[in-house]
């Protein structure tokens, strides 16, 4: 795919702060200029939101396989790439997507025990040569982060995993960092805002 614009994902376990890193995100580069389109996974399309809101509906009296939710992961994927990413990309503006592929690498391969080489099958498919220009990680320890989501309100659907469900997921996210280490920033996201916006500004001036 021919792109002229940037894209960032920002990715890490709840209650690390994504929400407010990609504020933080876009209003740094909107003072430089930037077009933004700020978007979010699952989600980003109508169609998406709706596979969105089935992915993390913690009411949903079914339980939902694994491999049927990896696989809704990638149709909501294909719809925001081809309706969202895409043409913003194209169009020279720059992406802030909270949660892309590496997501699901976390999640579903680590967190759920799906074999990898499956979602690299999908990510072919679907994402094909897409990749971010950049990647935050916001990095903390899951039992911290999931008292920080928890003060927030109710639930949904993933939140309501345990401490050693998000353990596997921020090793797989480490691992993640270290095997793409040019794209990957990791912000130690227990830090205080002002010390977590200090680390993102670093990462975000190398573009």
């Amino acid at each position: 795919m021919q792109q002229s614009g940037k894209f960032i994902t920002v990715e890490g376990i709840e209650g690390a702060g994504k929400s407010t890193a990609v504020k933080y995100i876009q209003e740094y580069f909107l003072k430089k200029g930037k077009e933004i389109i700020v978007t979010r996974e699952p989600g980003g399309t109508p169609v998406a939101e709706e596979i969105r809101h089935l992915l993390l509906n913690p009411h949903t009296k079914e339980i939902i396989d694994p491999k049927a939710e990896l696989l809704l992961m990638f149709a909501s994927r294909a719809q925001h790439i081809a309706g969202v990413i895409s043409p913003a990309l194209s169009a020279g503006k720059w992406v802030i997507c909270d949660r892309f592929v590496d997501a699901t690498y976390a999640y579903q391969s680590a967190g759920r025990g799906l074999d990898a080489k499956w979602i690299a099958l999908l990510e072919k498919f679907v994402v094909n040569n897409l990749s971010p220009t950049l990647t935050i990680l916001l990095d903390i320890e899951p039992a911290l982060g999931l008292a920080r989501s928890r003060r927030r309100g109710p639930q949904d659907r993933f939140e309501k995993e345990t401490v050693e469900f998000f353990e596997k997921v921020r090793h797989a996210y480490l691992e993640l960092a270290q095997q793409h280490k040019k794209r990957f920033a990791i912000i130690n996201a227990a830090e205080s805002l002002s010390a977590v916006q200090t680390q993102l500004q670093d990462a975000l001036h190398e573009l």
